[in-house]
């Protein structure tokens, strides 16, 4: 029979055991860490140079630059982004956008089902929208600014455009 190690040596296995379960979570990417937490990877931007996680779930997640996500609404991530991690949740968001229409919003909370339904949800202020997990299941590039579509005066420009064969016949108003 194994000889039971002495009272004094277990304090310190469970201190060994704890910095080793931290170290791994340190060499793990942040989407490689998402999953572990119930959590899409695609949530942040390709562009993440550095995160850390606190024992109590608070994080800083670094990036590069600042960018642009085009899921089914343009997001916006700021260079510094910190909120809490648990499972299944990101609560006390900063650094993340969302637009609509004309106007950006502070994401303040990203949660998922549990167990999972692939929906997730985001809360906007009071409002709560509920999306399709699966656009963020993959991790994606940021693009370096608004342009096109997702600026304001490619908002204006789909707001304010005309149907085709309207836009043809004022065309031809317009030549003759």
């Amino acid at each position: 029979m194994a000889p039971f190690p002495k009272p004094g040596l277990i304090p310190i296995l469970l201190l060994l055991l704890s910095a080793a379960a931290r170290l791994s979570l340190s060499d793990s990417t942040v989407f490689e860490l998402l999953p572990k937490y119930g959590l899409p990877s695609g949530l942040l931007p390709a562009s993440v140079s550095n995160y850390t996680l606190s024992d109590d779930g608070r994080f800083v997640v670094v990036l590069d630059k600042p960018c642009y996500i085009q899921f089914e609404y343009l997001v916006y991530y700021e260079t510094q982004i910190t909120g809490k991690l648990s499972y299944g949740a990101i609560t006390d968001l900063k650094g993340i956008q969302v637009q609509r229409l004309f106007f950006w919003f502070d994401v303040d909370e990203i949660r998922v089902d549990l167990p999972p339904s692939g929906s997730i949800y985001f809360t906007v202020g009071i409002i709560n929208k509920k999306l399709d997990v699966d656009q963020f299941q993959s991790v994606h590039s940021c693009r370096d600014g608004l342009s096109g579509s997702g600026s304001c005066l490619g908002s204006l420009k789909r707001v304010i455009q005309l149907p085709s064969p309207l836009e043809e016949e004022i065309k031809m108003l317009l030549t003759e």
